[in-house]
């Protein structure tokens, strides 16, 4: 790990090419549809169980995405923005975090100035050559097919985390009660 890095906290994502594989289909009536693949939601899940808090931010506006970042248990969802770099710096201050404490996974050109800002930067397998250029670590995996799972567990264990990950994903069901 870097010296400069003491503890990734924060997990920032783009969503097109990222959680999905870019592809945006629109139907009758106005309806868009993503794909989110369920290795990914594992992925974040352990994020959190792991006390790093994920959040999105995004160029698009979708409803799709907030529905799937409510499931996930994701609160820190921004949509529509332009300016990636200066919502990133509001996260920051809302949390009382540093840009070394942030890890951020991308896949285009609109996510190379936050790239190149924080902690840990990640570029997914099919990202653009100038975003895959400026990231500490590619996943193998493509955007939207398992490249967010494979990021995540590399943030886990950079971390310092050294159990299986079943561990840490039992330790969170165990504190969760039926009678809720």
């Amino acid at each position: 790990m870097d010296e400069k890095i003491e503890r990734v906290t924060l997990f920032g994502m783009d969503v097109d090419g990222v959680l999905t594989d870019g592809s945006i289909i629109y139907g009758d009536s106005g309806l868009e549809l993503k794909q989110f693949n369920a290795h990914d939601g594992m992925g974040i899940t352990l994020l959190i169980r792991a006390g790093i808090t994920p959040f999105i931010i995004t160029g698009r506006r979708s409803e799709a995405t907030m529905r799937r970042a409510v499931d996930l248990g994701i609160s820190e969802v921004h949509q529509g923005i332009s300016d990636k770099m200066s919502c990133l710096k509001a996260i920051l201050s809302k949390y009382g975090k540093r840009l070394e404490e942030v890890a951020y996974i991308g896949d285009d050109l609109s996510d190379i100035e936050v790239m190149r800002s924080v902690g840990i930067p990640i570029a997914v397998a099919d990202a653009a050559s100038e975003v895959k250029e400026c990231a500490r670590f590619v996943t193998s995996r493509p955007g939207g097919y398992g490249a967010v799972r494979e990021a995540c567990e590399f943030v886990i264990r950079l971390n310092g985390y050294q159990g299986k990950l079943w561990d840490l994903f039992i330790a969170g069901v165990k504190r969760c009660t039926c009678d809720e």
